[in-house]
């Protein structure tokens, strides 16, 4: 029979292993802040301009001052952030210029990401982008903008991702950001409706394996878009 000692030992060896376990598995907490502020970015929760403290970040984001910093700085270096002083950053505001440059590489690299992810995708892989795009539609007839808004990217993201072409996807992902909150604005004014979609015309031509054809989808997509972006920034 174990003493209460070697009871204890076995306890303290078990909860010492848990918590390795969990430092391992968990994220720092620096990571777990700049991604959910991130998301917040992407989806509109910020509007450009908007002045945002770095102590309603804490709250906001539920963590401390030094994650939300260190947050601060990779965001502001991505450029989907501004720091104001006092404390205080904001989304940037769009100008017609920076659409300009934005429409220009968008469709030089996404194109080209969907042309590679064509040779790579699977029917499940492509099972799952039309899946999302069937939410995506759901969320456009609810005309709820979030929900458009998260499934937009995340239909872009898996089929990016699939490239294969880590370094082309990451320079398109950090474009959706810098665009992401002004779109926000665009689909508050005109809802979601009017928004430009060739998804289906670019899922379509990637099951018959025509890559060009799927990133000419793609590219009218993007086009349309920043056209209609352009436009509405300008009024």
């Amino acid at each position: 029979m174990q003493s209460n000692f070697e009871i204890e030992q076995m306890i303290d060896h078990w909860e010492l292993t848990v918590l390795d376990n969990l430092a391992k598995t968990s994220p720092p907490a620096h990571e777990v802040a700049y991604q959910k502020l991130r998301e917040h970015i992407l989806f509109g929760d910020f509007l450009p301009g908007q002045a945002i403290t770095i102590q309603g970040l804490t709250a906001t984001l539920d963590a401390g001052m030094t994650p939300v910093r260190e947050a601060l700085r990779r965001l502001i270096s991505e450029g989907a952030l501004v720091f104001q002083g006092n404390r205080r950053v904001s989304v940037p505001v769009l100008t017609p210029e920076n659409v300009n440059e934005l429409l220009f590489g968008r469709q030089a690299i996404e194109p080209q990401l969907i042309i590679m992810a064509t040779q790579n995708a699977t029917p499940d892989d492509l099972d799952r982008a039309e899946t999302i795009d069937t939410l995506l539609d759901q969320a456009i007839a609810r005309n709820d903008v979030k929900g458009y808004l998260q499934k937009n990217y995340e239909f872009h993201s898996l089929l990016y991702n699939l490239a294969n072409a880590p370094i082309l996807a990451s320079l398109a992902d950090t474009m959706y950001l810098r665009f992401g909150p002004s779109l926000r604005v665009i689909c508050g004014r005109m809802g979601t409706q009017s928004l430009p979609d060739l998804h289906k015309a670019c899922l379509s031509a990637m099951r018959a394996g025509d890559a060009h054809a799927a990133a000419n989808a793609i590219k009218q997509d993007v086009v349309t878009g920043m056209e209609q972006m352009k436009r509405n920034l300008a009024d």
